[in-house]
């Protein structure tokens, strides 16, 4: 067994890519499989060689190593090998129309409300008017000639599937300059490699039609691969995730503090019947089941994601953050804020208030009260005891409680309605502090 992720370097990794990596990682991890990282860079207009790092730096971030990895641009001679072979059997033909011919062709079409099928004009082009069409100055692109049947498979999540070939335009493999498209080269690395399974979303499907016809036109057998196709991510309001991906890329999730095991445990779950349970990758790969994938799509629920990250913090010992938290954080520190923070990067906030200057709201009709509270400050040095002794004083000396006693506290010495508990920031955040908080005025 052996699976493969093929991320193109044109952007960073997103979540919606970073499940299908997973999905393969653990599939493979499970079944004592072999994984692959093959970098699809034949687009050399676009592929940035940064991204190619970034994409490695994600991946290993999230606890994903690899077997084997190789470039597309490595194998360009296997390409040219397939789409001779291709075009020795009759399966690959010249194309000369133009894009403007090709959208006159689907607008013409569509007004007769036909199916935009390409209408395979240049198969009925004579070896006379293809030599005339050259000696203009016109280059072909090429085109598989796919077999007019109906490709069918058993997918591991969509259950029984089938593309009606027909209904499929004939695919471009190669472009005028002779550079060959992923369709072409993604079956090619496949089949040579040793491919076995591939798991990709449910927009691949009517590909995957196609790429069972050309892998068979270069001699594979029909059920050489198994497929598993996960449903498309929405988003919290059932829309399209693509349109917020600036804000879902890894590198954006991890500078803003979210963990690598809570976001693997999510994903991992995501839009299937097990429960979300916080785990590391290995222990995820035991229980990894494609037949408890929904076929129904999956909403990716921020909310959800940073309650698991909440989670997973607030179980962190002091060792495993104290290189990014902020400079001057101690164990104490974050052992007071660990479980009140969704995001590593909320510490920061709060090692301000326990260190900084801060200057809390005005409640101007609390004023009497909190000098009353400053009154009743006791001596240094203080720990997690001070808090419930100092609040019990204020309590029988202005005779209030709940709410009407601790919020105005709250506000006055953190700025913030809620947080974590008082009783571990008063130490950390000192009488001295306080009591130029109760009395910002002084």
């Amino acid at each position: 067994m052996k699976l493969r992720f093929a991320p193109s370097p044109t952007g960073l990794l997103h979540v919606g890519n970073a499940r299908l990596a997973l999905a393969n990682a653990l599939f493979a991890r499970r079944n004592g499989g072999k994984f692959q990282l093959r970098i699809d860079d034949t687009d050399t207009g676009r592929s940035r060689e940064e991204l190619v790092t970034a994409i490695q730096q994600d991946l290993e971030w999230m606890g994903i190593a690899w077997d084997e990895t190789f470039r597309q641009t490595e194998r360009l001679d296997r390409y040219a090998a397939a789409i001779e072979k291709l075009k020795a059997s009759g399966h690959l033909y010249p194309c000369f129309e133009s894009e403007q011919e090709l959208a006159a062709k689907r607008e013409t079409q569509i007004r007769q409300r036909r199916a935009p099928v390409y209408d395979r004009a240049m198969l009925r082009m004579t070896e006379q008017q293809r030599a005339q069409a050259e000696a203009n100055g016109k280059v072909p692109y090429w085109r598989f000639k796919l077999s007019g049947r109906i490709v069918r498979w058993r997918d591991m999540v969509m259950g029984d599937c089938q593309v009606k070939l027909p209904s499929v335009s004939d695919p471009v493999l190669v472009r005028t300059d002779g550079t060959v498209l992923y369709t072409l080269a993604s079956v090619v690395d496949d089949l040579e490699t040793g491919i076995s399974h591939i798991i990709r979303g449910e927009d691949h499907v009517t590909n995957t039609g196609v790429q069972i016809d050309i892998a068979e036109a270069l001699g594979a057998r029909p059920d050489h691969f198994r497929f598993a196709h996960l449903p498309l991510l929405l988003d919290e309001n059932g829309g399209k995730l693509s349109k917020r991906f600036d804000a879902c890329s890894l590198r954006t999730l991890r500078q803003d503090g979210v963990e690598a095991e809570a976001l693997i445990s999510y994903l991992a779950r995501l839009g299937s019947s097990d429960d979300p349970a916080l785990m590391p990758f290995d222990a995820l790969a035991q229980s990894y089941d494609l037949s408890h994938i929904s076929r129904s799509a999956a909403r990716f629920d921020t909310r959800q994601l940073l309650a698991m990250n909440h989670r997973h913090l607030a179980q962190l010992p002091f060792s495993a953050v104290v290189d990014r938290l902020p400079q001057g954080a101690t164990e104490a520190f974050w052992l007071a804020i660990r479980s009140n923070i969704d995001l590593l990067s909320e510490a920061k906030l709060w090692l301000q208030v326990t260190q900084s200057h801060i200057v809390p709201p005005v409640q101007e009709d609390e004023e009497a009260f909190l000098k009353d509270a400053a009154a009743l400050l006791p001596p240094e040095p203080w720990d997690q005891t001070t808090w419930k002794a100092w609040t019990t004083a204020v309590k029988e000396k202005t005779g209030r409680s709940g709410k009407a006693l601790f919020h105005p506290l709250r506000l006055a010495l953190t700025g913030e309605e809620n947080g974590p508990e008082l009783r571990d920031l008063l130490p950390l955040i000192g009488r001295a502090q306080v009591l130029a908080r109760l009395n910002p005025g002084q």
